[in-house]
């Protein structure tokens, strides 16, 4: 087992931010933790870390207490950039990490290629955008190679070039083997990367795997309504909602292809169409905003 977490508390005062939290995290498993601002999701990374001391429970990291320190050689963990030195350059950074953790020059340039900040690892960090701070984070994280990965919002303030580069890298590092613990609020992401979620609310766990919710959302813009509604629901293809010549469909089980052969059999044409897979944000929003 990667982490065993056993009957975790945590309170602040009088507010309990963690209830008497298990879970597991198997080898080469990658696990999203979800919640709202003010949670506790970082409380929970920081106490598996170390960082923290919980009020009561137990944590195992490769049957080890995150007070060993030999268990950062196998484990890194991924902060905001609250942890970067703005007088200090991004290199400065990586070679102090890289001391500790026995790292080459090489080593490190390696890791600064595969995530996209070896161009400006001479620069201040005081100079780095949002961006570029989350890129030498992630350098930092992966420096020693880690058989477990935790990341607190390692996609904040990434552009969506960025954002697919560090989803291909995690899937990357997934496949090498790398366990990935991550807290993120990007819903979208998250399913792209996994389908095994830990929802935090009221300082409880939810654990779903989420794959029993994906399902694909269709906007299809048609020539002729009517027509077009009638075909999809002989199909037995539910229809969400219409909104002018638009029909909003959600399918688990139809192929689009047999439903635009069955649109073109009814003569309907397909003036647009827009597709989005619903999974965690579904989820989400059932446990969170329903009757908000």
């Amino acid at each position: 087992m990667v982490l065993h977490v056993t009957g975790l508390n945590k309170s602040y005062g009088k507010e309990k931010v963690l209830d008497n939290l298990s879970f597991n995290i198997k080898e080469n498993q990658i696990v999203a933790l979800v919640g709202p601002n003010g949670s506790g999701k970082t409380t929970l990374l920081n106490i598996i870390t170390g960082l923290l001391e919980a009020d009561a429970g137990d944590i195992k990291l490769f049957n080890m207490s995150p007070k060993n320190p030999d268990i950062f050689k196998q484990i890194s963990y991924m902060q905001d950039n609250s942890v970067l030195y703005d007088y200090l350059t991004g290199y400065d950074h990586l070679q102090f990490i890289g001391d500790i953790q026995g790292c080459t020059k090489q080593q490190i340039l390696t890791a600064a290629e595969r995530v996209g900040s070896a161009h400006y690892l001479n620069k201040k960090v005081s100079k780095y955008s949002l961006g570029m701070k989350q890129h030498l984070l992630l350098t930092m994280a992966i420096l020693n190679n880690p058989k477990l990965l935790i990341m607190d919002e390692p996609l904040n303030g990434l552009d969506p070039t960025s954002t697919i580069r560090i989803r291909n890298l995690l899937l990357d590092l997934h496949k090498e083997g790398t366990s990935i613990l991550l807290s993120s609020h990007n819903l979208s992401e998250i399913d792209r990367v996994t389908s095994h979620i830990l929802f935090l609310k009221n300082g409880r766990l939810i654990e779903e795997d989420i794959s029993k919710y994906l399902h694909a959302l269709y906007m299809i813009q048609v020539s002729h309504v009517k027509e077009a509604v009638e075909a999809l629901e002989n199909m037995g293809v539910h229809i969400d909602h219409i909104e002018g010549n638009t029909v909003h469909i959600s399918t688990h089980d139809h192929s689009i292809q047999d439903i635009f052969l069955k649109l073109a059999e009814k003569q309907v044409d397909i003036l647009d169409i827009s597709k989005k897979i619903a999974g965690s944000e579904e989820r989400y929003q059932t446990l969170f905003t329903e009757g908000i």
